[in-house]
């Protein structure tokens, strides 16, 4: 030490503390996470915010921060993280969506983790089905979609109809006798634009026709003509639609429905919590979707979360697994309307004793997932929808359309 200085002493005495300390500090550092959604509505942020306070309650230590990614742009922005390596350490997915996000190895197995959580059992089978593949388990399912019709009761007691459609004639026919131009009134709410394609694919099925069976396009031309023909005439044809339909989303026909521009539009238990804010209960009312020729199609879409990556695999499944617990379900069901995807909170007084939520009971009953198979979502989002778009605005009909699409199949997966 007598040839050391003074500085030089402390200076080796500083980092001896230091190395000694860094394993310390390393082990209190929070873990951090970041969570990608596709939330929409202030209602669904404001449930958000609800769960995420919920959540830093019970894991202090983690610091979650929220990115929004606009849905039409989701799996663009997903497979440009994968690309470039700067994934998020969770995602919101959905069960057409998976086969695309498996394809690009996307998403953490997380199989072991949730064959060992004590919550699992109060999850029934068909829940897991949307985020499993080769057995293998990819998300746990957060709350659940249940499509349904939303329709003015007073519009229809004055018009003298007894009550909601129960097959697509019925709501043809009902739409024509709610439809007033010089007031500003359509008998329905069409989304021609954002969002748009699941309608369109609901009916295709609606009308008889399958999609990929074995790998292979199932789709029938003449079924898929006659669906898509209905549905574009109720614009083109019947005029019972807003002229704005061809570009009109999910805020668009909310609005339109809240407003008294429309008598009936189609969506999902999810925005049950905005049409009771905006509307009286003897002015609105909530029914089952109407049936086709062939079936009744309607969606059950159960929302999962998964990880795309390990790095803060703990704290990530906490996330991801919070969800399915009570407190959560239940604070963003009072914000959303969103059911729990959890069968035991799903039984609570708050959901049973609501008859709004009666025609998602039904739904339950005869309610199936979305088609899933590789290419789905590009497919349904880029040829689909444009296509459909086309034929409101006049650019082709419903033949040349379903050509593009039976096309646009093929080439998806293949």
């Amino acid at each position: 030490m007598t040839n050391m200085t003074r500085r030089a002493a402390l200076g080796t005495t500083s980092a001896a503390s230091l190395a000694l300390a860094a394993p310390k500090l390393r082990a209190q550092t929070a873990p951090k996470i970041t969570y990608w959604h596709h939330f929409t509505s202030q209602e669904e942020f404001t449930g958000l915010q609800k769960v995420m306070a919920l959540f830093k309650q019970r894991f202090p230590n983690v610091a979650l921060t929220q990115e929004n990614i606009p849905n039409p742009e989701y799996m663009t922005k997903f497979t440009a993280a994968v690309m470039a390596k700067t994934r998020p350490d969770i995602t919101m997915i959905v069960a057409e969506r998976l086969p695309d996000m498996l394809a690009m190895d996307g998403l953490v197995d997380i199989t072991a983790r949730v064959d060992s959580w004590p919550q699992k059992a109060n999850f029934p089978e068909d829940r897991w089905r949307g985020a499993t593949s080769k057995g293998k388990i990819y998300g746990v399912p957060a709350f659940t979609f249940v499509d349904w019709v939303y329709y003015r009761k007073d519009w229809f007691e004055q018009a003298g109809i007894s009550g909601p459609p129960k097959t697509l004639d019925e709501f043809v026919d009902a739409a024509k006798k709610l439809t007033d131009p010089a007031k500003n009134r359509y008998g329905f709410g069409m989304r021609g634009g954002p969002g748009g394609f699941a309608y369109i694919i609901d009916l295709i099925e609606a009308f008889g026709s399958q999609f990929v069976v074995d790998g292979k396009n199932a789709m029938d031309k003449g079924k898929t003509v006659a669906a898509i023909k209905w549905f574009a005439d109720l614009h083109t044809v019947h005029k019972v639609v807003p002229p704005s339909a061809p570009n009109d989303g999910f805020r668009q026909i909310m609005e339109g429905f809240k407003t008294g521009q429309t008598a009936m539009t189609w969506h999902h238990t999810g925005s049950l919590v905005e049409m009771v804010r905006a509307l009286k209960p003897n002015e609105f009312g909530t029914a089952a979707k109407p049936a086709g020729p062939a079936s009744r199609v309607a969606r059950l879409t159960y929302l999962y979360n998964g990880l795309m990556k390990k790095d803060s695999e703990q704290a990530a499944w906490d996330w991801i697994s919070f969800w399915g617990e009570a407190d959560p379900s239940i604070a963003f069901l009072e914000e959303t309307g969103y059911f729990p995807a959890n069968a035991q909170i799903a039984k609570d007084a708050r959901i049973t004793g609501n008859p709004l939520y009666n025609p998602a009971a039904e739904t339950l009953t005869f309610g199936k997932l979305p088609p899933s198979f590789v290419g789905y979502a590009g497919w349904a989002q880029n040829v689909v929808l444009p296509e459909f778009q086309k034929i409101l605005v006049g650019q082709q009909n419903a033949e040349r359309a379903t050509d593009a699409i039976l096309k646009g199949l093929d080439a998806a997966i293949n």
